[in-house]
């Protein structure tokens, strides 16, 4: 490097890229060449931000709201926030039990930096997110793995999580509706982990971004919500990116026991100071505005996952399970695997997402990524035409498969 050594730090090359990124880097890459590429790799909705929301931040903008604010967000934020889990989640939290943060991924960051020490232990249910692993090795802890499948729900019993848990254990985290798999935990699941949390003593980080978006009539239930025990060990992460369209806004907040909430502000402090200062104004008017905006969201996505799951189940070699919440359906790749693929033989879920990129022109998510090598994940917050256009390209990739 220019002449000198430099070694790089060894934690922070032990980090892996996110595969979600460099699927879309790809596809953008191929769709600067020309090349018509459908890509079902978005983790965010299609649909711009609602109106209400972009006209406060416009306002803020121009009443000069645009110098810094406390660090840990602005107080009339968290009001708004702790009105909303008492209205959505009948849970109550004082303002200064919340933090807002620069997405819900800094959220989990600095929870976990906040409770976490060298020789820690966290509980991630497998498939997870891809990334929970990273974050927890920033933080210095070891990831132990609960693997769940597919004729299970993607759920885990009691006596699988009794076995992840040892005398390190410091937290699980939990993310219902989940993401990649959809699923949404049941209060009786919740109730035994919440139960078995207490018992044990351990924390409980539980992403709850994907809140507003269930389906078949499954509605979410915060763990914090069942009893003042849990709640005292459970640190809830939630954020305006899924629901109310605000990707590029940068705005996760998470609420918890006042001692971890004020290390994770003293680490924010430091690390970035307070979020952008116009898009907490413009979250403000999100949670307290009308909330049909959301609605229209949520039931759009319902009837995209009723199509896309119906396809897929149609193709050959191919399964799924139809996701009670989030936008995201886990493929079945199994029976694709080792067998001959244009004229090639694939082993994993990364080659044959690069063949279905470069040969069948749809960019979708390797499973191994999430700890779940079997399958590919796909998103539908994307059109129904991409819906229906893509589908249509893996299909024809699959029977040239078969003939």
């Amino acid at each position: 490097m220019g002449g000198f050594s430099l070694e790089l730090s060894r934690k922070a090359l032990s980090i892996s890229s996110s595969a979600t990124l460099e699927i879309n880097a790809m596809a953008k890459k191929m769709r600067r060449e020309g090349i018509d590429v459908i890509s079902f790799g978005a983790g965010e909705p299609d649909f711009n931000t609602p109106d209400n929301i972009c006209k406060s931040a416009i306002d803020a903008i121009e009443k000069g709201f645009t110098k810094y604010t406390s660090a840990s967000g602005m107080t009339e934020l968290k009001e708004s926030i702790c009105r909303k889990f008492k209205r959505d989640n009948n849970i109550d939290y004082k303002p200064s039990q919340i933090i807002i943060s620069n997405g819900a991924k800094h959220s989990i960051h600095n929870a976990l930096m906040a409770v976490c020490n060298p020789g820690d232990e966290v509980i991630i249910p497998a498939p997870y997110w891809l990334s929970y692993p990273e974050l927890v090795k920033i933080a210095g802890a070891s990831c132990v793995y609960i693997k769940t499948s597919e004729k299970d729900g993607f759920k885990f019993s009691e006596k699988t999580l009794l076995s992840a848990i040892n005398d390190k254990t410091k937290a699980i985290i939990l993310n219902s509706p989940n993401n990649p798999t959809g699923v949404v935990y049941s209060r009786d699941m919740l109730e035994m982990i919440a139960g078995t949390a207490v018992k044990k003593d351990i924390l409980v980080i539980s992403d709850e971004i994907y809140e507003k978006l269930t389906y078949d009539g499954l509605k979410h239930i915060s763990i914090a919500s069942l009893g003042e025990d849990i709640k005292k060990r459970t640190i809830v992460i939630n954020g305006m990116s899924k629901a109310y369209a605000m990707t590029g806004w940068r705005i996760g907040y998470a609420a918890g026991d006042e001692d971890i909430i004020k290390v994770m502000s003293n680490l924010q402090s430091h690390a970035t100071s307070n979020p952008n200062s116009i898009a907490q104004y413009a979250s403000i008017s999100a949670l307290e505005g009308n909330q049909d905006s959301v609605e229209k969201m949520r039931c759009e996505f319902e009837k995209r996952r009723n199509y896309m799951a119906g396809r897929i189940n149609r193709i050959p070699l191919v399964s799924c399970v139809k996701p009670e919440g989030a936008f995201y359906i886990m493929i079945n790749i199994s029976k694709l695997k080792n067998r001959d693929l244009n004229g090639k033989i694939f082993t994993d879920s990364v080659s044959i997402c690069k063949d279905l990129l470069e040969n069948a022109r749809v960019a979708c998510v390797p499973g191994k990524a999430f700890g779940a090598d079997d399958y590919i994940r796909v998103s539908y917050a994307t059109s129904m035409k991409n819906i229906e256009e893509g589908l249509d390209r893996i299909g024809r990739y699959i029977y040239k498969v078969l003939h």
